[in-house]
């Protein structure tokens, strides 16, 4: 079988990227890179095509609703501004800070500088 085929995927996987790449496009990113990360994401929540004799066959159920679980949690902290794991403070700008400031709830934020509010931040997780 041809590198890239999809032959191995099932109706649902196709239908699934199908709508995911749709999504991409809608939100501007090009043809050709919306497709690929629609792939991607069924591949990382499916771990590959479920039909017999596919790589998919390798992957036990769990880890795929493992996975699944993983990836809307992710998505939903992003959606909700929360900063991704191992994202550290420093890299983020003055505006990223007050927002996680604001979400935490801490006093007198609007006054202080990038390096208060870092200070305020670790206190505040510590």
């Amino acid at each position: 079988m041809p590198r890239g085929s999809k032959d191995k995927y099932t109706a649902k996987q196709k239908r699934k990227a199908e709508h995911i790449e749709d999504s991409y496009k809608a939100r501007g990113v090009p043809e050709d890179e919306a497709e690929a990360r629609a792939w991607a994401t069924v591949n990382k929540q499916s771990g590959g095509g479920d039909k017999a004799g596919g790589s998919g066959q390798k992957t036990s159920a769990a880890s795929k609703e493992a996975a699944r679980k993983s990836s809307a949690r992710r998505a939903a902290a992003t959606r909700e501004g929360t900063p991704r794991p191992g994202q550290r403070l420093e890299a983020m700008n003055k505006t990223e800070l007050m927002e996680l400031a604001r979400k935490r709830d801490i006093a007198g934020r609007s006054r202080m500088r990038k390096e208060e509010l870092l200070q305020a931040l670790r206190k505040a997780s510590a």
